[in-house]
């Protein structure tokens, strides 16, 4: 089949071809052996023809060992055969307590490919495809071949999957199925079925980066307004006595403020009663009585002006006020332990904007003004809903997350399939920023493995101005760090030029469906300089289902051929056909006008 060596390069060498009818010889992409005395050397045919073989180096067996890369090069005398299945086994893994199977090699038929859990899950994985190309049922396919080991139970994995489309509960609703002590636990802004649980972070967990996020901040000077309406609303959520003094306090400076300022009369009790309207207290409210020598007034009558063009009760009011003053309340501390709502941060934010340095400051107050309608469409919409008052640790909360009842939940499905991008990616940035802080407080580091799972992750992981706002992107410090903290990213995306460049060049493992765009192609071939032209070359011709796996759980690149997952996510197509159809009617029946009285509805 091969005759002498005629070529050796830096990369490949040329061989004669005994087998004179190409088309006979199938022998592309198969994997050869260049041996010489201890010398076995491991080259792949990546071009053949009638006389020539043209074969690339991958790397070398030391010890029956497989090691990637070439440091000697074959001899011209040496002998060239075909792989052998002890070889090919060390090329492809074992089945067995620290493997499991991912599918079956496309070139070698009959041998699967099982990589090393740690080595595949330890470090982030990148799941790249086209639509249509197999990527959600690879992913489907994999977790499944994992949780359905036959060595382990995986009792203790915590596989966070965020869904933008609800595919993967019919592919893992029956988890338990596998083995009882399995459970399955699926979070959803949509709750439609019975076990559904709705999601709900807690408020007090929010920190002022997720309300940033959450509130669209574009500029630098809105950091500071949202950081001191946080402080604030922990401070109000107390109810205490010495919080509704402080609440004075801020209310009786922004008045004696507006008092003592260069305004007409008139606009200054235009000013005082919109502060009233929007901060008060049973001290400050327009019906609270002041109390002067033998009579009394409202506070709203104290601001009446008189004929002089003046308030008639200043003197009474501006005492009143005086007295409410207390600047040792200026050092209040916030308890470390708060409750509130999204509703008690807008009222703290009201507060926010008539404290001293951010009163009669124009372009805070319109910074605070955008913060404030977003806020407030968010409060009067469904958003709201996934939003809880209830205080709870960010201990408990991870605990909420990965338990169901009594049972704790290996695969953790947070659905948010009616959730428009501006704000799913808000909330897998919040919810990926805790359980990464969770990770990083615990003493025994990576003892408690998350992986998230990110579908359609160009949704999420996206090139956006985190970094200069915030000065970090929160999915490119998991990428960074999150490994050493057992904090791991799996991100499955069809537009990888799309996604963050740092994301990307931090993962070390690829499975690459057939992908056909051309940037995306070279984006790929661009940003990881290990990928060859011929693992490019090989992806755009996949058959759906197969895919090209490299990277450090793979020894050499292969090209899989994974089984159709059961259950299947709904990811399939429609079937146009089928839904066109008339039913239960053949071509014949149908040939007279269908009528009906009433309008047709769907």
């Amino acid at each position: 089949m091969f005759g002498k060596i005629v070529y050796i390069g830096d990369s490949e060498a040329h061989v004669e071809n005994l087998q004179k009818e190409a088309a006979a010889a199938d022998l592309m992409n198969l994997n050869v052996i260049f041996e010489e005395n201890d010398q076995r050397i491991l080259g792949e045919v990546f071009e053949l023809g009638s006389d020539i073989v043209k074969i690339r180096f991958l790397g070398e067996y030391i010890n029956n060992k497989y090691v990637n890369g070439v440091l000697r090069k074959p001899l011209l005398t040496s002998k060239i055969r075909m792989i052998n299945t002890e070889e090919l086994m060390e090329l492809v893994g074992t089945y067995d307590e620290s493997s499991f199977v991912l599918g079956e090699s496309a070139i070698y038929k009959g041998f699967q490919i099982c990589p090393n859990i740690n080595n595949l899950f330890s470090n982030h994985l990148a799941i790249f495809g086209n639509s249509g190309s197999g990527k959600s049922c690879g992913v489907a396919r994999i977790i499944q071949n994992i949780f359905d080991s036959k060595y382990n139970i995986q009792y203790n994995a915590n596989l966070f999957i965020f869904d933008s489309f609800g595919e993967y509960k019919n592919a893992f609703g029956k988890l338990n199925e596998l083995n009882p002590n399995y459970c399955y636990k699926f979070i959803t802004t949509n709750v439609t079925e019975q076990g559904d649980i709705p999601l709900s972070i807690p408020v007090n967990l929010l920190k002022l980066d997720d309300f940033a996020l959450l509130l669209q901040a574009s500029n630098h000077a809105q950091l500071p307004i949202i950081e001191h309406t946080i402080k604030l609303a922990k401070i109000f959520s107390t109810h205490s006595e010495e919080a509704n003094a402080y609440k004075n306090h801020l209310i009786a400076k922004a008045l004696l403020a507006v008092l003592f300022s260069n305004e007409t009369v008139a606009s200054k009790k235009n000013e005082i009663f919109t502060i009233i309207e929007v901060c008060n207290t049973p001290e400050f409210n327009f019906d609270s009585v002041i109390p002067g020598l033998g009579y009394t007034r409202t506070l709203s009558e104290c601001f009446e002006i008189d004929s002089n063009g003046n308030f008639g009760e200043s003197v009474l009011i501006t005492n009143y006020i005086l007295s409410k003053i207390n600047d040792d309340l200026d050092t209040i501390k916030e308890p470390e332990k708060a409750s509130y709502s999204l509703k008690d941060f807008a009222a703290a934010l009201e507060f926010t904007l008539i404290s001293e340095g951010f009163q009669h400051n124009q372009n805070l107050h319109d910074d605070a003004v955008i913060l404030k309608v977003r806020l407030n469409s968010i409060i009067n919409s469904k958003l709201s809903t996934f939003f809880s008052s209830e205080y709870m640790p960010l201990n408990n909360f991870i605990s909420s997350l990965v338990a169901n009842g009594a049972k704790k939940a290996q695969i953790i499905n947070i659905n948010l399939e009616d959730v428009d991008d501006t704000y799913a990616k808000v909330f897998v940035k919040i919810i990926s920023r805790m359980i990464f802080d969770f990770s990083k407080g615990r003493t025994e580091r990576a003892k408690i493995p998350f992986h998230l799972f990110l579908e359609e992750a160009h949704r999420y992981i996206q090139k956006d101005n985190d970094t200069f706002l915030l000065g970090y992107n929160i999915f490119d410090r998991i990428a960074k760090e999150g490994r050493k903290y057992g904090v791991i990213l799996d991100i499955i995306s069809q537009r990888p030029v799309e996604i963050s460049d740092t994301v990307i060049a931090q993962c070390n493992n690829f499975l690459i469906f057939k992908m056909t765009h051309p940037l995306d192609i070279k984006y790929i071939g661009e940003m990881l300089p290990n990928i060859s032209a011929d693992i490019l070359d090989k992806q755009k011709v996949l058959q759906p289902g197969n895919c090209v796996c490299f990277g450090g759980a793979f020894k050499i690149p292969m090209i899989v051929k994974m089984q159709m997952p059961n259950p299947m996510p709904y990811s399939s197509n429609c079937d146009i056909s089928a839904c066109w159809k008339m039913p239960s009617q053949t071509v014949n029946e149908s040939q007279e006008v269908l009528t009906n009285d009433t309008t047709y509805q769907i």
